[in-house]
């Protein structure tokens, strides 16, 4: 009995000391960046274009790039990751193709994102030129199959009595997947779809080989003609080769900032569509 207690106490101890160094660290490194990249935010810097002529900073290229390669990205990733999660999930019949692409996906979510980069290079930059679109099929291939196993992890949730019920009065396979299915898993979706934009804000080894480091003003037709920096890549690019490290740590105060918007706009969605389906 006293030994239990004691490895009972030193595993307590453990857990807590475990909690407190992770606390820590992300207290530490949000307070540092935080700290030495808000007081570099200023209006100027995020609203002009880097001009060598006067030599004023701005990323607001950089902003608005990375606006334009998180929605071209996801209007390519949503739509494959969500289907081929359906199609595994409710469609497929053969179970070891199933556990096939499983495998497949788990091995393609641990590449690293360099490869990604020569492989996008190759395939998307040499027919399409280095642009925002080579950029964003790139991130597509990255993050569909996280999407993919987030969305058909959510959807083995859903209780079989739901579609049994579905089907007994008559309904198809697909009406089934649409109107029953689909909705009582939204919360798996829009987590596959945060945890997509997190790696594509936070991506910037894949991006200089396939939509380049130009601090570029684009429109929104230029995208899939036209090179430019998303934040990421500017921040490597302003301390790596500029030496501004004070725009570098408030390109990264910014990225955080954004990060926080879009968990807590995937957290409100998420419990509004829980409080719909419950009423």
């Amino acid at each position: 009995m006293k030994k239990r207690k004691t490895y009972s106490m030193l595993i307590n101890i453990l857990m807590y000391a475990s909690i407190a160094l992770v606390v820590s660290l992300v207290v530490f490194l949000v307070g540092y960046v935080m700290g030495k990249g808000i007081s570099n935010i200023t209006w100027q810097l995020i609203t002009t274009k880097p001009s060598k002529l006067n030599g004023t900073i701005g990323i607001l290229p950089d902003i608005l790039n990375t606006v334009y390669i998180v929605v071209l990205s996801l209007i390519f990733i949503l739509p494959f990751g969500v289907g081929s999660a359906v199609y595994l999930s409710e469609y497929a019949e053969n179970k070891t193709f199933v556990k096939i692409i499983e495998y497949a996906a788990e091995i393609l979510s641990g590449i690293p994102s360099i490869i990604y980069g020569l492989v996008g290079m190759l395939l998307f930059s040499n027919n399409f030129g280095a642009s925002l679109l080579s950029g964003a099929l790139t991130l597509t291939i990255m993050n569909i199959p996280t999407v993919m196993r987030t969305t058909q992890e959510s959807l083995k949730t859903v209780p079989q009595s739901y579609r049994d019920g579905a089907f007994g009065i008559g309904a198809g396979k697909w009406r089934v997947v649409r109107t029953i299915v689909l909705p009582n898993c939204v919360e798996g979706i829009i987590t596959g779809s945060l945890l997509s934009v997190g790696r594509i804000l936070g991506e910037s080894a894949a991006l200089l080989f396939t939509a380049g480091f130009a601090h570029t003003l684009n429109g929104v037709f230029d995208i899939f003609t036209s090179p430019g920096a998303t934040l990421s890549v500017a921040l490597y690019v302003y301390a790596k080769d500029d030496g501004e490290f004070g725009v570098a740590f408030a390109i990264a105060a910014i990225l955080m900032i954004m990060t926080l918007l879009i968990n807590l706009s995937a957290y409100l969605i998420s419990k509004y569509f829980s409080k719909k389906r419950a009423n």
